[in-house]
């Protein structure tokens, strides 16, 4: 029986390798796990009496692009966070981020770019969906590193020619897992700039935007629209998975021109698995509430400040500008997250589980990610315990 080549080369997925890499005893009696992203606080105290409200819907087949209701919630988000006035037929609801992540190279990418393969670009580390998104729709993937020396956020500017004229679409997630970096408006203009000059489709993974210190990160269609880009060239994707600790809702949404999301919904009629109605009611609720967003907000900005009085003095650390994980400097993340398990109870992700290595160099190697999503005691404790062992 004869199987697909294109997935042949994938390494093993995150989690399972971390599994395997932490299959040894520890001598701590108590674990922290700092490895997964998923929010630990309380989400809206009004979620269960929401979906009890609307119970009845599951005995309906639900709306695929996304009720009336929470299209107007996402676009009154929208509205409030970045002044925009995006109709609903330029919204389309997701069942989760990352399926509309795929999809939606599924359902723009063209198959050949002036005559050739075109060229997928994604940050180095990333989020690994954008990779197999590439592979899935016969693109070439292209690394683009982001390190301490551009940033932590990919330097588009620096691939030759060639490559961006065969660019299609190019991923970038602001503020950035893991390095909790954020693309300033500036930059925004530029890589705009770019893609107008060599015609490519900018997907902006903007999950943790409402998880930051002082000032919100600008938004790429925001800046697109100022700009007088054209309506096409920016995709943005939104969540609730961070914003308001509802990881298992599977609620996000993208947005964009209306020519793009029309084809992600032609697609997405066919292959997509819409939310329930009673959850879409949730969502609405949840999008149109900023009071726990701000209460949320406050938590992390206290994470931020454990973080930097436990780790302020390790060389090398760089307090995030938002989102939720430590980006940690290390010789090897893999030994450094045995030893962690193994002395301290602590687990925690080798950077390389989010990297690829280009040109045998891989820009996560020396990094171990950490998540801060529990109690703040507990972030503490972690924290102390990761000091202690790997830079005492």
């Amino acid at each position: 029986m004869d199987f697909p080549e294109r997935f042949s080369n994938l390494p093993v997925a995150t989690w399972p390798r971390l599994r395997a890499l932490l299959d040894v005893p520890s001598q701590a009696t108590d674990v922290i796990n700092m490895t997964i992203g998923e929010p630990r606080h309380a989400f809206p105290a009004f979620v269960g009496g929401v979906l009890e409200n609307n119970l009845q819907g599951f005995a309906k087949y639900p709306d695929n692009n996304g009720l009336p209701d929470l299209l107007g919630a996402i676009g009154g988000f929208l509205n409030r966070r970045y002044g925009l006035d995006v109709p609903h037929d330029r919204i389309l609801t997701l069942n989760g981020t990352r399926e509309g992540l795929y999809n939606a190279a599924m359902a723009l990418c063209p198959e050949y770019k002036g005559g050739k393969q075109p060229v997928i670009l994604t940050p180095n580390p990333f989020y690994q969906v954008y990779a197999v998104a590439a592979l899935s729709v016969g693109a070439a993937p292209v690394y683009v590193p982001a390190t301490a020396d551009t940033g932590h956020l990919p330097d588009f500017h620096s691939l030759p020619a060639d490559v961006l004229d065969r660019t299609a679409i190019a991923y970038i997630c602001s503020p950035a897992n893991p390095q909790g970096a954020v693309a300033d408006a500036e930059y925004w203009r530029a890589l705009i700039t770019l893609a107008e000059k060599h015609d490519f489709i900018i997907f902006a993974d903007e999950c943790y935007s409402e998880i930051y210190r002082d000032t919100p990160p600008p938004g790429a269609l925001q800046i697109a629209q100022q700009m007088g880009a054209h309506p096409e060239r920016v995709v943005i994707f939104h969540s609730l998975s961070k914003r308001s600790n509802l990881p298992g809702l599977r609620s996000g949404f993208c947005a964009g021109g209306p020519e793009s999301i029309a084809r992600i919904r032609q697609l997405r009629a066919y292959a997509g698995a819409p939310l329930p109605e009673p959850l879409q009611m949730v969502a609405a609720a949840v999008w149109k509430d900023e009071a726990h967003v701000v209460e949320n907000r406050a938590l992390y900005h206290r994470k931020y400040q454990v973080a930097d009085d436990i780790l302020g003095g390790v060389p090398g650390y760089q307090s995030p500008q938002a989102g939720f994980f430590l980006w940690l400097p290390v010789d090897d993340g893999e030994p450094a997250a045995v030893r962690l398990w193994q002395e301290t109870g602590v687990r925690v992700l080798p950077g390389a589980y989010l990297s690829r290595d280009v040109a045998g160099e891989n820009p996560g190697k020396g990094y171990i990610r950490v998540a801060m999503v529990a109690p703040t005691q507990e972030v503490q404790r972690g924290l102390t315990l990761i000091r202690d062992c790997l830079y005492g």
